[in-house]
């Protein structure tokens, strides 16, 4: 009974930390959606810097904590390359796309587009365990066809009611985060969540400084664009990602991707209500679908 209770106690921390990461990002999500169509920043110089300045705070954090292990991570050669992958294909991707889906539609349109990563982890497991998609897989692959047909074409077979560049960088964003809840696994058995989200983000962040370097800004200042940029830095990167890795301890990498998708009706909702982002009907029945992926996969007893 007592490794019952404890069970049950550590599945609901979980619980409650991939929620609180999916809430902060939905509104991170709408607030650079503000910065980069009132504001005119640049996706690239938010995520550079955003990367970077979260990235720093952690790993000073991690040092406080225990000196050790902020670089002891580096002399282990399959974690050292474990951490890299997840930093340029993880960390940076998940950014980048998402933000750029964001600046080529709208917070709400990209949010829902990213959540099409459980069908894809979904699929991604059922290749790797060399079994057939059962049931309940094939209603929610099809939920997900479906949804986001509806989401980019309003139900208008000759045409797209988003660009192809946010079509692209939208799904280009769902496989980034399929990759970031699955590839981490293994390093968060070793290391802690701080110094793996620490190191990925310096790391994306020096990555994409190459291309776009962190003093090459575009945009209007004002009082209120920087507390929206600190509030991304805190709320919608620090606060959440270690959230969200640190959920992966206590409950699977499925379970995980289909909690946080109150991300996109909480970017949605706030869209909407803010910035008066328009949304017909169709469009909501194609984001329902997309909910309804992860719904139908949530409650599948197996582990996916």
């Amino acid at each position: 009974m007592q490794a019952e209770a404890i069970a049950s106690k550590s599945k609901a921390l979980g619980i409650f930390l991939v929620l609180s990461s999916a809430l902060l990002w939905g509104l991170s999500g709408t607030v650079a959606q503000y910065l980069f169509q009132v504001k005119g920043f640049s996706p690239e110089w938010l995520v550079t810097v955003r990367l970077i300045v979260s990235g720093l705070i952690l790993l000073v954090i991690s040092f406080a904590k225990n000196k050790r292990t902020v670089f002891k991570i580096w002399k282990s050669k399959n974690d050292r390359m474990s951490l890299i992958m997840f930093s340029i294909l993880g960390m940076l991707s998940v950014q980048y796309t998402y933000f750029v889906a964001i600046d080529a539609s709208n917070a709400a349109t990209a949010t829902f587009l990213q959540y099409l990563a459980p069908a894809m982890i979904a699929v991604y497991f059922v290749f790797l365990n060399k079994k057939l998609p059962n049931g309940k897989e094939l209603l929610a692959l099809a939920f997900a066809l479906v949804g986001t047909f509806l989401l980019v074409t309003k139900g208008t077979v000759d045409s797209l009611s988003i660009s192809k560049e946010a079509l692209f960088w939208g799904i280009a964003s769902a496989f980034a985060l399929a990759y970031y809840t699955i590839k981490p696994k293994s390093l968060l058995d070793h290391w802690d969540s701080p110094t793996i989200i620490g190191w990925a983000m310096v790391i994306g962040g020096l990555g994409i400084s190459i291309v776009h370097p962190p003093w090459q800004f575009v945009g209007t200042w004002s009082i209120g664009s920087l507390f929206f940029v600190l509030f991304i830095f805190l709320f919608g990167t620090l606060i959440p990602y270690y959230c969200y890795l640190e959920s992966l301890k206590y409950i699977s990498p499925s379970e995980t991707s289909m909690l946080a998708s109150i991300e996109p009706l909480s970017a949605a909702i706030v869209s909407v209500i803010w910035l008066k982002t328009t949304f017909v009907m169709m469009e909501w029945i194609g984001a329902l679908f997309i909910l309804g992926t992860i719904l139908i996969l949530s409650n599948d007893k197996k582990p996916i």
